[in-house]
């Protein structure tokens, strides 16, 4: 009797790993097919008839240890969970993923698994989780760039700018070549303030044949940061057709670089490129009016100049200096007294409710109480400031 007790309790369980078996025979025959809806369903019969008979072992496949010990989280093979888990995220299910993968053993988690679970916490939005399960991959596959490239740029967005550099660098003493790494490690260091070794970087990028838009608008960036205003042109304006002439920050910089370096009729059309393209960003839009404004100015061109500062004031009505730059062009460049008046009396409106002016704004405001006190302000003979 108990030898026949034996047996029945055998066959039982046999019959349930081949009904196991069968499931994930389904699965795997609709994920070949890309059919992850179907799959789906068969892992998941697989999973919930596992977890309910108690089923811990389970191998269909040569290449999956069974020597690995048990655990007490394994309530489920760990090839059905992997499985499902690797279906959840290729439908990106990545909260399921996540419940799925976080607590195994890590050294049950393939190089597969430990990616899907890292990335599974970056979109959703989990940051720290992410730089966590990214580091332990890392400690398992060093020499995973893409995921060094990844981690190095999580570290640097999240305000650990030295972390990243430090992660990229380990990985860069075997491998100086991926793209990627070093692209992640540019930014690092442009994030960290040292725009030189930024820099640096970027060029190495662009010798290893990178012409990627972010590595020549960061690279011009870097450039405009240390004052080495041509290179920084060059790069910009590569950037910048780079990207269609659709890419509003790169020419905006890139006019203001054009009027530093004395190019004021090829910035002035780059600013407008911009104004066009960051219509309605009232953050942009100062920023852009008011070099606008000055690119007109140095170029003589007063009329436009005062416009721009005008579209300026629309976005930053409280720009005490434009309204002076404006009355100024209007009293010396422009006969037109009267608006002359107008704009001088609004700067002064402006200008004394500072509580503690600079030097400079005192010599705005004493030069305009002057000009107020001593002028008819009728039209006069245009003369030079």
């Amino acid at each position: 009797m108990f030898i026949l007790a034996l047996l029945a309790v055998s066959a039982a369980r046999g019959e349930a790993l081949d009904s196991l078996a069968l499931l994930v025979q389904r699965g795997d025959s609709m994920m070949q097919r890309y059919n992850t809806f179907e799959a789906l369903k068969y892992y998941q019969q697989a999973y919930d008839q596992a977890q309910a008979q108690g089923v811990t072992r389970f191998s269909m496949d040569a290449d999956f240890s069974m020597s690995k010990p048990y655990v007490p989280e394994d309530r489920v093979p760990r090839q059905i969970r992997l499985k499902l888990a690797d279906c959840q995220y290729k439908r990106a299910n990545y909260r399921q993923t996540t419940e799925l993968l976080k607590n195994m053993p890590e050294d049950s988690l393939t190089h597969d698994a430990f990616r899907q679970l890292a990335n599974s916490y970056r979109q959703q939005g989990d940051t720290d989780s992410y730089m966590y399960w990214a580091a332990r991959l890392l400690e398992h596959y060093p020499m995973d760039g893409e995921v060094v490239a990844g981690l190095t740029l999580a570290y640097a967005r999240s305000n650990q700018p030295q972390k990243g550099i430090i992660c990229a660098l380990k990985y860069t003493l075997k491998d100086s070549t991926n793209i990627l790494v070093n692209r992640a490690k540019a930014e690092a260091w442009l994030l960290n303030g040292d725009y030189t070794a930024a820099a640096k970087m970027y060029d190495r990028l662009l010798q290893q044949g990178d012409s990627a838009f972010s590595t020549l608008y960061s690279a011009g960036m870097c450039y405009s940061r240390i004052d080495s205003l041509e290179r920084a042109y060059q790069y910009l304006k590569t950037a910048f057709f780079a990207s269609g002439m659709q890419h509003a920050n790169c020419a905006w910089r890139l006019g203001v670089v054009s009027i530093d370096t004395k190019r004021f009729d090829e910035g002035l059309e780059y600013l407008n490129a911009a104004l066009e393209l960051m219509k309605p960003d009232t953050v942009a839009m100062r920023a852009i009016t008011l070099s606008q404004g000055e690119g007109y100015y140095l170029t003589k061109h007063y009329a436009e100049a005062v416009a721009s500062w005008k579209e300026h004031l629309a976005y930053n009505p409280s720009s005490i200096a434009t309204y002076y730059n404006i009355a100024s062009a209007y009293y010396y460049l422009l006969p037109d007294g009267q608006k002359a008046k107008r704009y001088y009396e609004q700067f002064l409106a402006l200008a004394r409710k500072e509580e503690k002016p600079t030097p400079q704004l005192t010599e705005m405001i004493e030069k305009a109480e002057t000009l107020l006190r001593s002028t008819h302000f009728g039209k006069h003979k245009s003369k030079r400031h």
